[in-house]
């Protein structure tokens, strides 16, 4: 990796991790939000959701919080059977209305049980895992563990198992765990250290990070977001993924 590269790089952590970076991403949905567990849940939803333009992710994910009277956590733990009925015509693109209500049965039952989601994917991990790999497996094995879940939501919880690269939960880890001063993630969970995330590998950042000879792996899969998240280990081994930002602001101003 030249001093160019890596000069680039951190100008642009320094360019899109600030404040001016929220209201235009999905992130803008969870810092609606103040209590931790509000903020998991629109957090994960939003990252759920996140995909298509982000203006139409941001309206569909408010739409959801309009639903819930406002207060997400709450309506989880409170909501009664013919409160779910306002949910049977929300759908963004292929999340219809029996992924919006398994997700809320699966948050009412599991914050019976925890305060925090952050034990879904922090269980499995010791100080010494290389990376939340094993954290995506049992969180996905807990989302499904309900009796009668639907097969179809399995298409919108990512696992290594299948060999995703998992850039949307991955995405939301690393809003939960990344911690600064910048204000952009929330760094609200501990268990999980920001050295074990692995770099969201959507499209933007897949381009400019093959364009950048980070990757060189010729499809992008669970290996492909391993490969880029060692590369960007050489510029930072304690904190790889604040360089999601430069990759994918990168990206967007190519696109622009």
């Amino acid at each position: 990796m030249t001093d160019a590269i890596v000069q680039l790089l951190n100008q642009k952590v320094a360019q899109y991790n600030r404040p001016d970076f929220i209201p235009y991403d999905p992130i803008s949905i969870p810092h609606r939000f103040s209590r931790p567990q509000d903020i998991e849940i629109m957090g994960l939803w939003a990252a759920v959701l996140a995909w298509g333009q982000r203006k139409t992710i941001i309206a569909k994910c408010n739409d959801l919080i309009e639903r819930m009277d406002g207060t997400p956590y709450d309506f989880v733990k409170n909501h009664t059977d013919s409160d779910l009925k306002r949910f049977l015509s929300f759908k963004h693109r292929t999340f219809n209305a029996t992924d919006t209500l398994y997700f809320l049965h699966f948050f009412r039952h599991y914050y019976t049980q925890h305060d925090s989601l952050e034990d879904a994917f922090a269980a499995p991990l010791t100080a010494d895992s290389q990376h939340i790999g094993e954290g995506l497996i049992h969180f996905h094995a807990s989302f499904f563990s309900l009796e009668d879940f639907p097969e179809r939501t399995r298409k919108h919880i990512a696992t290594p198992v299948r060999k995703s690269s998992c850039k949307r939960l991955n995405m939301f880890l690393r809003w939960m765990v990344r911690r600064d001063e910048c204000g952009v993630d929330f760094g609200i969970w501990t268990k999980i250290k920001p050295a074990q995330l692995i770099c969201p590998c959507d499209v933007h950042v897949d381009r400019v990070a093959r364009k950048l000879g980070l990757i060189q792996r010729p499809t992008t899969d669970w290996q492909t977001a391993l490969e880029l998240t060692q590369s960007l280990c050489l510029l930072d081994a304690q904190d790889p993924v604040k360089y999601d930002f430069a990759l994918f602001g990168l990206g967007v101003e190519g696109e622009m």
